[in-house]
């Protein structure tokens, strides 16, 4: 393990929240640690919602399972918010994937109650 590798996992795991890495199906899933960037402050300004959800993970969990690689359309859980992928782009250490980063977009709850807390 070289130092990217090392470095990424620390900050992922220093930062990160636990999300659940899914087919549109269902199944199968994975849990995985993400690290989620605060939005910057142009999206704010323009509406979050329609700046897309970045989360970055670690190759670790996937490598682990027969998940595979994340895919367009799977469905990435943080919390009750759901975020559809629409990008999946690899990190390399050297000729090695070390981690992903995922673009989605989306980000509603599973509360089918409509009341706001």
């Amino acid at each position: 393990m070289s130092y990217k590798t090392d470095r990424r996992r620390r900050q992922i795991r220093a930062k990160g929240r636990n999300m659940r890495l899914m087919r549109p199906s269902g199944t199968p899933s994975v849990s995985v640690m993400a690290y989620a960037p605060p939005p910057q402050a142009v999206a704010l300004e323009t509406g979050a919602a329609v700046a897309p959800f970045v989360a970055q993970i670690t190759n670790d969990e996937l490598a682990t399972t027969t998940y595979g690689v994340p895919r367009t359309n799977d469905i990435l859980m943080d919390g009750d918010r759901r975020y559809a992928l629409k990008d999946a782009q690899p990190v390399y250490d050297g000729s090695t994937i070390c981690g992903w980063t995922l673009i989605s977009s989306g980000g509603e709850t599973n509360d089918i109650s409509g009341s706001l807390v």
